[in-house]
C-alpha cells in the first residue's frame, strides 16, 4: 500500500497539470459548442426546410463522426495549434449533442406556453427569449450536464493531436513508472470529476418524473 501511495505521489503533479489542462479545454469547447447547439435545435424546430436541413446536417455530423476523427482532422488537416483544434473539435460535438438536448427541452413545453405568450401580446421572437427559452433551459439541463460529461471524457483523446491533458499525462508518467498504478490513478481523477455530474443528471431526471402536486 504504501509503496502505491509513493507511486500516486511521484505522479500526481503531472497528472493534476494534465488535469487542468483537459478541463480547460473542456470548458472552452463547451462555452464555443453549446450556444452553436442552441442554434442548431432552433434550426431543428424552424418552419422552413433549408434551415431544417441544414441544422440535421450540422448536428448529424457532430454525433455521428467519432470525436477522434473530428480531432484528426482539426488537428492535422488545420492550421491550428493543439489547442485551438480541440477546442473546434470537441466545440462540434458539444453543438451537436446539445443541440439535440436543447431542442428534447423546448420539444417537452406544453403548447399552451406558446399560446399564453401570444395572448400576452409577445411577438414569437419576445415568445421565445422571455417564455419558451428559460423553461426549455431548465427542462434541457440533464442532458446538458451529461453532455459536458461526454466531452470532458472525449478530451482524453487530444493525445492524438499532440495535446496531452490527463490521459497524455498519465500515458507518459505510465511509461517511466509502473503502469497500472498510474493509470488507475488518472481514471480516478476522470471518476472525480464525471461522477458528481452524472449524479446530478440523475437527480434532475428524478425530480422531472416527480409527479406534480
Amino acid at each position: 500500500m504504501s509503496h502505491l501511495l509513493v507511486t500516486w505521489q511521484a505522479a500526481l503533479p503531472a497528472l493534476g497539470d494534465g488535469l487542468a489542462s483537459s478541463l480547460a479545454v473542456t470548458g472552452a469547447a463547451l462555452g464555443l459548442g453549446l450556444p452553436v447547439g442552441l442554434v442548431l435545435a432552433l434550426g431543428l424546430r424552424a418552419r422552413s426546410l433549408p434551415l431544417r436541413a441544414a441544422a440535421l446536417a450540422g448536428a448529424g455530423a457532430g454525433r455521428g463522426v467519432p470525436a477522434l476523427l473530428l480531432l484528426q482532422a482539426a488537428g492535422l488537416g488545420l492550421p491550428l495549434p493543439p489547442v485551438a483544434a480541440a477546442v473546434l473539435a470537441l466545440g462540434w460535438a458539444a453543438a451537436a449533442h446539445g443541440a439535440r438536448a436543447l431542442r428534447a427541452g423546448l420539444d417537452a413545453l406544453p403548447a399552451g406556453q406558446r399560446e399564453a405568450a401570444a395572448a400576452a401580446g409577445l411577438s414569437d421572437r419576445e415568445a421565445l427569449r422571455f417564455v419558451l427559452l428559460p423553461q426549455g433551459l431548465r427542462l434541457a439541463l440533464p442532458g446538458l450536464l451529461g453532455t459536458a460529461v461526454l466531452v470532458f471524457q472525449a478530451s482524453s483523446l487530444t493525445v492524438a493531436i499532440a495535446l496531452p491533458g490527463l490521459a497524455g499525462e498519465a500515458l507518459r508518467a505510465a511509461a517511466s513508472d509502473e503502469a497500472l498504478p498510474v493509470l488507475a490513478l488518472a481514471a480516478l481523477l476522470y471518476a472525480a470529476v464525471s461522477a458528481p455530474a452524472l449524479l446530478a443528471v440523475a437527480r434532475l431526471e428524478r425530480r422531472r418524473a416527480r409527479p406534480a402536486r
